[in-house]
């Protein structure tokens, strides 16, 4: 089941719950076997031993849990860049699976029964769970205090989940995410050229001045229309300059955290960095 994006609180009678910011899975434990499935079918067993070897230890005929695997930093939030880190052998992070919602115990379908009953019968379940798995709450109270909350922990957002919802394995809305972002000013430095379809220009290559000195950020290629890609692209071809603003980018590329390589370097078209722009982030990574 998907939650569906939303700018605002829909009315009616909800439930809420924290936004994980890791990796969608379902546990499947029948009898001796035990799987965790990524939401595009891939068996994420091995890489997450740990937490598949805690579902064994259930005491259940079978189960199906849908919930979140997360890397959690020092202060016990969500971290996807751990998790990222983590997937790439970096680093050790703890791993937990959240677990959320349950689909089916001990021979009972429970995908049409009330989100209220789901929750009630995942809870009992885990009540002492194994150290890697968690219950993710819910919780009634006042939203606006919850999201000032979940802001003040700099955690991603909520999950509103409608009272008395069954569950549907696609969008349909009885499910939905209200993300909070972080938004700030930063120095256009260049573009990347466009690909595939999309016409114009590609992602605007962003920083912020350190000691006076402009520092590659990362970079931003979403939140355009078409109509826009065009007039921003002949705005800043206006002001292309030959050399890179940014002083971290190096000509070898080597050792760059947003990902852009050799060969988009040589692709890019560098502007003097007059031009500022608003943009909402939901994190800063290392």
């Amino acid at each position: 089941m998907k939650a569906q994006l939303v700018d605002s609180i829909r009315p009616g009678d909800w439930i809420y719950e924290i936004k994980f910011d890791g990796y969608r899975a379902l546990a499947l434990r029948g009898g001796s076997e035990t799987r965790i499935l990524s939401r595009n079918q891939k068996d994420l067993g091995k890489k997450f031993s740990k937490i598949r070897d805690s579902i064994a230890a259930l005491d259940v005929q079978d189960a199906v849990i849908d919930g979140e695997i997360v890397a959690l930093d020092g202060k016990g939030r969500p971290s996807f860049q751990l998790l990222q880190g983590f997937d790439m052998g970096l680093v050790r992070p703890p791993i937990v699976f959240y677990a959320f919602d349950l689909l089916r115990l001990n021979g009972h379908d429970l995908r049409s029964s009330p989100i209220e009953e789901r929750k009630a019968k995942l809870a009992a379940l885990l009540k002492r769970p194994p150290a890697d798995i968690r219950y993710s709450a819910s919780f009634t109270q006042n939203i606006d205090e919850l999201l000032s909350r979940v802001r003040e922990l700099s955690l991603e957002g909520l999950i509103g989940k409608r009272a008395g919802s069954k569950y549907d394995s696609h969008r349909s809305g009885a499910w939905i995410k209200i993300k909070l972002y972080q938004q700030g000013s930063f120095v256009i430095g260049g573009y990347t050229q466009p690909a595939g379809e999309r016409k114009h220009m590609g992602a605007l290559l962003v920083g912020v001045n350190e000691n006076g000195k402009l520092k590659f950020v990362g970079r931003v290629g979403t939140g355009f229309s078409e109509k826009l890609l065009k007039a921003l692209s002949l705005e800043l071809n206006k002001i292309a300059v030959k050399s890179c603003p940014f002083f971290n980018l190096p000509a070898t590329g080597r050792g760059l955290d947003p990902g852009l390589t050799v060969a988009e370097m040589k692709r890019c078209i560098w502007v003097k960095p007059s031009m500022v722009c608003e943009v909402k982030f939901t994190e800063w990574t290392r």
